[in-house]
């Protein structure tokens, strides 16, 4: 007990004690905010990888658009009610 008692009251370890509290807990950079803050990239960089896949899918698209007229004329059925002449369009709302 006497040993221990002298190892706490040591300077040293005092010191150490307090750097080592200061920083796990009262520190700008504390370890719960370092948490966060890597939650928030892994949460970034999951919309890096959807905005990329989304930008190649638009990619493709717009080149099946200006490459093949069959989907052009698809597109702008879909996407404008466009008919050719005669022709009568229903619109179904869900």
């Amino acid at each position: 007990m006497k040993k221990v008692l002298k190892v706490i009251s040591n300077k040293y370890f005092i010191a150490t004690f307090l750097f080592v509290l200061w920083t796990v807990f009262f520190d700008q950079n504390d370890w719960i905010t370092l948490q966060q803050r890597q939650k928030e990239l892994n949460s970034v960089k999951d919309n890096i990888k959807y905005l990329n896949t989304e930008i190649a899918r638009m990619n493709t698209e717009r080149n099946d658009l200006l490459t093949n007229p069959n989907k052009l004329e698809q597109y702008a059925r879909e996407n404008y009610r466009m008919k050719h002449e005669g022709e009568d369009v229903y619109v179904i709302e869900r």
